[in-house]
């Protein structure tokens, strides 16, 4: 009497061959959604400035008094949410938000403010954006990708000339 062993499964070298495929395909994959993820923060830091910008067109004809107000302030208004306003530097989506203010001086000088966006992680594998953006009373968003590490200030935002369309 002959009896075969029936053996059922994989072996290894098919086992090999499927990892390696896996392997491959996540090489492949894993860069393209940290690029989507940093596209991602870019899209919502640039929503979050304008919606910072439309809140302080509203806070300085409401409750404002003629001048703008911190993102505390917003909040406290209820003109932007928990996140953004939580602090006057505030993170959401990989992104740092700061907002500087120049009060009202009657017949000296209009009120202003300056609103930047900043990558949390500037640089590396885990970047979350390759621009910094800023905007300020005149609703014009500017962006820049230079010296990501460096957090764009009021000042610097005025001399930009990388002007994003809206």
């Amino acid at each position: 009497m002959d009896t075969k062993k029936q053996q059922k499964g994989f072996s290894l070298i098919e086992l090999l061959i499927v990892v390696a495929i896996i392997g491959i395909i996540a090489a492949i994959a894993i860069p393209n959604l940290l690029a989507s993820r940093r596209a991602a923060n870019e899209g919502s830091a640039q929503s979050s400035l304008r919606t910072i910008h439309s809140a302080e067109a509203t806070y300085q004809s409401t409750a404002g008094g003629g001048n703008f107000g911190l993102l505390t302030a917003l909040q406290g208004a209820n003109l932007i949410d928990a996140v953004l306003g939580s602090a006057d530097t505030s993170t959401k989506s990989g992104y740092t938000f700061t907002v500087a203010k120049v009060d009202l001086v009657v017949n000296v000088s209009p009120a202003s403010f300056s609103a930047t966006g900043n990558p949390i992680v500037p640089a590396g594998i885990p970047q979350t954006g390759t621009r910094k953006f800023g905007m300020t009373e005149n609703g014009v968003m500017h962006g820049q990708t230079d010296a990501l590490a460096t957090p764009m200030t009021a000042a610097e935002l005025l001399l930009t000339t990388n002007v994003l369309g809206n």
